[in-house]
């Protein structure tokens, strides 16, 4: 599933609009801690770049290129991956003694505006967002996590933000099951048997809009968790509505679920790849 920015403006999305990107960092991913030992669960590598990058990537197809990283557990790693963006993801030579460096072959740095926050050690998802409220300086932002991709159309997603005027706006998604599931019948037989199909229920997928009216919802008190009494407190008052999305979703929980994806990005064509 290919989606071109030509097609985009064709459908009332002002794509000037500089809409901040928020996505929360700051997790330890005690799930997945073979890899979290070391590093921050968004600067886990799907191929040879970090999940976090894919994120950005997915965003920054659609022109929104200016993002806020709410940073926590081993936040130094993030800022030191994109300010030393060049060495981390070209060849290159140094000579030590001179501090000389010289990156091989054409540099590929993204045209991103990435504003590092560190949010605390310990904060949940609600309070990382309100203690970034002052690097919001739009009308509507989006928030995301660092551990998930999606085939998932933004320009879309915000129209349906902006054409049901609330508060909030989180993505839906069908999930796969983690198992196979059987059915069965009379006599203990088995009828049918489906390898991991996808659920009639629906999930919250993680990719929000919201409007800033949101950070009278939040706190600064670092226990404050968005997908509780925030949102809890939206659905009350008929402020959060919902954007279905079809399409290709995985969030990354458990490192089984790393090598799956890492295996679709070898595959050469990983379905959340938009750009």
């Amino acid at each position: 599933m290919l989606i071109k920015k030509k097609n985009i403006k064709s459908r009332g999305i002002n794509m000037q609009e500089k809409i901040p990107v928020v996505i929360l960092c700051g997790g330890e991913g005690t799930r997945m801690k073979e890899e979290t030992e070391y590093r921050p669960k968004p600067m886990v590598r799907v191929g040879n770049m970090p999940i976090l990058w894919h994120v950005m990537k997915t965003y920054s197809h659609f022109g929104f290129n200016d993002f806020i990283l709410c940073l926590g557990y081993k936040g130094e790693m993030i800022k030191s991956f994109f300010l030393n963006y060049d060495f981390h993801t070209q060849d290159s030579t140094l000579n030590l003694r001179e501090k000389k460096y010289q990156a091989h072959g054409k540099s590929e740095l993204e045209n991103w505006n990435i504003t590092f926050a560190e949010t605390g050690a310990k904060a949940q998802t609600g309070t990382r967002i309100k203690r970034i409220e002052k690097y919001v300086d739009a009308d509507n932002f989006f928030v995301t996590y660092g551990d998930g991709v999606a085939n998932l159309n933004i320009a879309e997603l915000l129209k349906t933000h902006k054409t049901q005027n609330r508060t909030a706006t989180l993505t839906i998604s069908n999930p796969r099951s983690k198992w196979g599931m059987v059915s069965t019948g009379e006599n203990n037989l088995v009828t049918n048997f489906v390898e991991k199909p996808i659920l009639d229920s629906t999930v919250n997928s993680g990719f929000y809009v919201f409007k800033k009216k949101i950070f009278e919802y939040l706190s600064d008190d670092e226990k404050c968790i968005l997908e509780k009494h925030p949102l809890e407190q939206l659905v009350k008052e008929r402020q959060l509505t919902y954007h279905k999305h079809d399409g290709f979703f995985y969030g990354m929980d458990t490192y089984k679920e790393l090598l799956e994806l890492n295996e679709l990005w070898n595959s050469g064509k990983p379905p959340w790849k938009l750009w």
